[in-house]
């Protein structure tokens, strides 16, 4: 029988299958895709991470972030902090500090010595025609008709994929699962988008919920938490180290302001390791 070992890891309860393709080539196709992150047929996951050789030789690794439906997506903040931690505890590196390729460009996550991972985001985008995003010029918030007749007022930001952040007075009571997909698939947002809430406690503290692309509401996004962050000290709501309380645990964000990167601090856990049946 011919099998395939995996990982299952989680970042703040964002789950993942972690796949190692340096010491074996990896084909992957939707259908596989779509039944080993079934909940109830596969292992279950929120994304699957491959891990591949690096395609420059400045760099340590290459990693692909594909979705359980099947699609392959740019950046996963969560899925970062999981990467770093998987090829160092595999022994695929002895470095704690990583340059990764990603479809998105270059990351640089950094193994901490108190087990937390810090993830070097790169610099936050906000022109429209780079997200994308269909508008007549860049603006700090942009008004988004829904079907349902309402109209949120949204900041967009692209972390390596594209994400909307609205305000809301409380996240526990937010609309997530009703205006989440009308916002995912808007259609100003022609290769979709993530679709933010996000909750001001205080200039240093936000609660946060996301509705991921094609995956739904996760427990936490590590993108979104950055490109929340931005967002709202793009607005003056928020100084430049913030704490970030998802559903699935806390996240530390830092940013500096234009043209600096956005930083990410939190936490990985590795759940199993199992073997996949290719037969």
């Amino acid at each position: 029988m011919k099998t395939l070992p995996f990982t299952k890891m989680h970042g703040l309860g964002n789950n993942f299958m972690v796949l190692d393709g340096v010491r074996q080539p990896i084909q992957l196709n939707p259908e596989q895709l779509r039944l080993w992150g079934d909940w109830r047929l596969g292992v279950g996951f929120d994304q699957l991470l491959l891990v591949e050789p690096a395609d420059h030789p400045d760099n340590d690794f290459k990693y692909r972030i594909f979705n359980c439906d099947g699609s392959e997506v740019e950046q996963c903040g969560n899925g970062a902090r999981c990467f770093a931690r998987y090829v160092y505890d595999h022994g695929l590196t002895e470095k704690r500090a990583l340059r990764v390729e990603t479809a998105r460009g270059l990351i640089r996550p950094q193994l901490e010595a108190d087990g937390m991972v810090t993830v070097d985001m790169g610099v936050p985008v906000f022109a429209p025609a780079n997200l994308p995003f269909v508008a007549d010029a860049e603006s700090l918030t942009y008004p988004l008709a829904l079907a349902d007749g309402q109209t949120v007022q949204v900041s967009i930001v692209s972390m390596g994929n594209p994400h909307a952040v609205q305000r809301v007075d409380d996240v526990d009571t937010a609309p997530v699962s009703v205006q989440g997909p009308q916002i995912e698939q808007h259609p100003r947002f022609p290769q979709k988008v993530n679709a933010g809430f996000l909750q001001v406690v205080d200039r240093q503290h936000i609660r946060l919920r996301v509705y991921e692309r094609a995956a739904g509401e996760t427990l936490a996004c590590g993108t979104g938490a950055c490109a929340a962050v931005v967002a709202g000290i793009r607005q003056g709501w928020l100084d430049a180290a913030v704490t970030v309380q998802t559903r699935g645990g806390e996240l530390r964000i830092r940013w500096e302001g234009p043209g600096q990167p956005v930083w990410m601090t939190g936490p990985t856990v590795t759940v199993f390791e199992g073997q996949l049946s290719l037969d």
